[in-house]
């Protein structure tokens, strides 16, 4: 087994040890639908926590169908709503791999949780997926009251590439003057490209430590082309100007490869004006929240995301 560094958490080193590898194995030497296989077996849940109800339905998206699963939480509404974009590396990922998650953010924040399956990489790059989850905010964003939610309490949020949508679909509402987003929350997020600026903790926790570099750039070739470098869209870190944006919630794991890049942005984002809560979680690895039944720090992550959400106020963004 690697010689990881006695720092890290018990059952996250434990869970690494039984997956042998710290991702595996590598995306880039899997086929994509068995790295989507792969992620739908570790992040599922053997038992999910029940909810007031769930409804899977489509809206109709800038290119065809958007599949969502709209969970209501127990308890009367009006509620908060939580647009969710879910992670995987705009390649792996699902409503299904995702649901366990979901459901303990319903209830742990009271909210309505829309969770949008948009369209992934390779057969959909850059900006397919950004555009399918813009257009699944502006229909949560409009159809709030109408799921029992709060219209002026609408949140999007994601981890990981779900993380980078998060931000880029905030980015964009603020540019197209599109739905009012009352808070961002950006778990481990994706929002800087390693060939432009070059992190410590890319060093330090690119391999052994679940998510490794080489993925990385590999999710990073299926999603965008070399000239989407300078994109906002794709990398919010390099957004000249982050004023303006709904106050955020921005989750860091101490031994995850984007660690740094995540407290970049909630670090730019601060200096633009943005009110910015950082949660830091020193010993975990990236993707510790999905694997709360076999971590118990991601149960209690989640719990901290949850009182974020609760504790945002109306009609900031």
């Amino acid at each position: 087994m690697p010689d990881r560094d006695p720092e890290l958490d018990p059952q996250a080193a434990a869970l690494l040890d039984e997956l042998e590898t710290g991702v595996a194995p590598p995306s880039s030497t899997l086929s994509v639908a068995t790295g989507r296989a792969l992620l739908e077996d570790l992040f599922g849940v053997e038992e999910p926590e029940p909810v007031g109800s769930t409804t899977d339905l489509e809206i109709q998206g800038p290119s065809g169908p958007i599949p969502l699963r709209i969970y209501l939480p127990v308890g009367e509404g009006p509620s908060p709503v939580l647009v969710f974009l879910h992670g995987g590396g705009w390649v792996r990922g699902s409503l299904d791999a995702y649901d366990g998650l979901c459901r303990r953010l319903a209830n742990g924040a009271g909210c309505v949780v829309v969770s949008v399956a948009y369209r992934r990489a390779p057969e959909h790059p850059f900006p397919a997926g950004l555009e399918d989850c813009y257009a699944a905010t502006e229909w949560a964003a409009e159809h709030a009251a109408d799921l029992a939610g709060d219209p002026d309490r609408v949140a999007v949020g994601g981890d990981s590439a779900g993380g980078n949508l998060t931000a880029a679909v905030t980015l964009a509402a603020r540019d197209r003057d599109g739905p009012e987003i009352d808070h961002q929350l950006l778990i481990y997020p994706a929002v800087n490209p390693p060939s432009v600026r070059w992190f410590d903790s890319y060093d330090e926790n690119g391999t052994d430590y679940f998510l490794e570099m080489d993925s990385v750039d590999w999710y990073l070739d299926q999603y965008v082309e070399p000239a989407d470098v300078g994109n906002a869209y794709a990398f919010p870190l390099r957004a000249r100007d982050l004023s303006g944006l709904p106050p955020a919630t921005v989750l860091t794991a101490g031994f995850d490869p984007l660690r740094d890049e995540g407290i970049a942005y909630a670090d730019r984002l601060e200096a633009a004006g943005v009110d910015v809560e950082h949660l830091h979680y020193d010993a975990q690895i990236h993707g510790f929240l999905s694997l709360y039944e076999r971590i118990d720090e991601g149960r209690e992550a989640i719990d901290d995301v949850a009182a974020s959400l609760r504790a945002a106020p109306a009609g900031e963004g």
